[in-house]
C-alpha cells in the first residue's frame, strides 16, 4: 500500500470518526501508554530522517505479520479499531508533523478517552460467562 493510499484511509477515518471495522477498541490504559510511546518514537524517527513511505510500509508489514498471532496474545492491535488508531496516529506523524512529545500527548489523550468511553458505567455488575461447552 502506498503512502498516498494510507493517508487517504487515515484522513477518512480521522475526518469521519468512523472506525475501520465493527469491533470495539480493546486496549488497556497501560497499552495506551505503550502506543503513545510508539508514536513518540515514530516522530523521533521522522526527525532523524526516516521517510514516510518507508516507515509506514514497515508498519503495514508489521500489522500484517501480527495477524498471525491470536488476538489475545497481541500487543495493542487485537482488532481493526486498534489497528486504525495506531495507523492514523502514525500517518499524522508524517502528514501533520509536530514535536514527538506533542504526538505522544495527543495519542495518549485520544486513546484514554476511547478506553474510558468503552468502560462500563460505575456500579455496573460484570457479565457472568460460562466456560466453553457449558
Amino acid at each position: 500500500m502506498r503512502f498516498r493510499d494510507l493517508c487517504a484511509i487515515g484522513a477518512f477515518c480521522a475526518a469521519t470518526g468512523l472506525p475501520t471495522g465493527a469491533g470495539a477498541l480493546t486496549v488497556t490504559l497501560e497499552e495506551c501508554n505503550e502506543g503513545a510511546d510508539f508514536i513518540r518514537n515514530a516522530a523521533f524517527s521522522r526527525d532523524n530522517g526516516a521517510k514516510a513511505d518507508e516507515f509506514l510500509r514497515r508498519l503495514e508489514d508489521d500489522l500484517v505479520l501480527i495477524q498471525a498471532v491470536p488476538p489475545a496474545l497481541r500487543w495493542f492491535v487485537r482488532d481493526e479499531d486498534d489497528e486504525a488508531m495506531l495507523r492514523v496516529a502514525a500517518i499524522s506523524v508524517f502528514t501533520e508533523p509536530r514535536g514527538p512529545h506533542d504526538h505522544h500527548r495527543e495519542f495518549l489523550a485520544g486513546c484514554r478517552a476511547t478506553v474510558s468511553a468503552a468502560a462500563p458505567a460505575p456500579g455496573t455488575p460484570p457479565v457472568a460467562s460460562l466456560p466453553p461447552g457449558r
